[in-house]
């Protein structure tokens, strides 16, 4: 069973994908395998055609936050720029999962634009992390980002009351981790009863 999982920045995301992994689930993360092939000179190749030559460091590598200034002023580039990268990011989902087909095994994979980018359809469910905006803005300025830039992410992601109406599946994160954690692991014995059950279809 293949899990999308989501939420808006912020709002808990990471802890509740650690949460599944202690608890015995496979978990894969979008934006990791993103900063993997952001190494990539192939990649930074095209991004360069798409955001210009200033996201080149001398050295060649990427400058990321060159890059985060760009996208988040930019809602026409930003939106070229998933464009490329989405389709990269599912085939190594993809290929992931062919590795372990066949097994009895529940995968989350976290997908912060998941909802956006019209993706919910490739996985069997859905579960939105969700918190209040003033929450999520106190733990990224208690994090270190400057609210400007926390507002400006959170601006460039569809409203977190959508997110929670399309998803088969909420996580209230507003309170302290143990109340979330409770509710990860009565949803990972749900989901693990389901599978065992057959209720689900093949997608992805």
């Amino acid at each position: 069973m293949v899990i999308g999982l989501t939420g808006n920045y912020g709002m808990g995301k990471s802890f509740v994908l650690s949460v599944f992994k202690e608890r015995g689930a496979i978990v894969l993360d979008s934006d990791e395998i993103v900063s993997n092939l952001l190494k990539d000179r192939k990649v930074i190749l095209r991004i360069k055609k798409i955001l210009g030559d200033r996201i080149e460091k001398p050295d060649g590598t990427l400058d990321k936050c060159e890059v985060t200034k760009i996208i988040f002023d930019n809602n026409v580039l930003r939106e070229k720029l998933e464009v490329l990268l989405h389709p990269m990011v599912f085939d190594n989902i993809q290929n992931y999962l062919k590795k372990i087909s066949g097994k009895k095994k529940l995968i989350v994979v976290e997908v912060p634009l998941l909802f956006e980018g019209g993706y919910q359809g490739r996985f069997e469910r859905t579960i939105t992390v969700f918190t209040t905006q003033k929450t999520s803005l106190e733990r990224l300025m208690k994090a270190g980002v400057s609210r400007s830039n926390a507002l400006k992410r959170l601006k460039a992601q569809l409203p977190i009351q959508i997110k929670k109406k399309n998803a088969d599946f909420l996580i209230d994160n507003n309170g302290p981790k143990q109340k979330t954690l409770r509710q990860v692991e009565s949803l990972y014995h749900k989901l693990l009863d389901e599978m065992v059950k057959g209720v689900t279809t093949q997608v992805f």
